[in-house]
């Protein structure tokens, strides 16, 4: 599957069961990326990480982390607004309170883009909005 076909199968705000086969998607790709880059498909695990972003689920968090951390080009693909769909706050709390390295490396990060600026105005319905226009621009 590409990210043309999982918008149309999932589209932008998938529920219940399209949540984990998106997960599953993310996951697969991730793997692949990890593997060598290029193996993965980057533009999908991006698409998969705004459906994800879009759902809001705090658990998600490390595995957007992961696909993002696959690669340089899924690391420049994958933007670190997309781990605080529930809001750069409530993301930063829920990163403290894990105790894995890739939590702490995913914190680190987000304070490092914080301090750069990477989240003046940021606001979740601002930036999903963004993405619906990105991927949906005749809409």
């Amino acid at each position: 599957m590409n990210d043309d076909e999982s918008l149309h199968r999932y589209g932008l705000h998938p529920t219940g069961a399209n949540l984990d086969e998106v997960r599953g998607l993310l996951t697969a790709h991730t793997r692949l990326e990890k593997r060598a880059q290029g193996d993965g498909d980057t533009e999908l695990m991006k698409l998969c990480c705004v459906q994800l972003f879009n759902a809001a689920v705090l658990d998600d968090v490390l595995l957007i982390w992961q696909a993002k951390s696959a690669s340089m080009d899924a690391d420049c693909s994958i933007d670190i607004q997309l781990l605080c769909g529930s809001g750069l706050a409530t993301t930063k709390a829920f990163l403290s309170s894990r105790r894995l390295p890739e939590a702490e490396a995913a914190l680190q990060r987000l304070l490092r883009c914080a301090a750069a600026g990477d989240f003046d105005d940021f606001s979740v319905a601002a930036h999903s909005a963004w993405y619906a226009a990105y991927y949906a621009p005749d809409a």
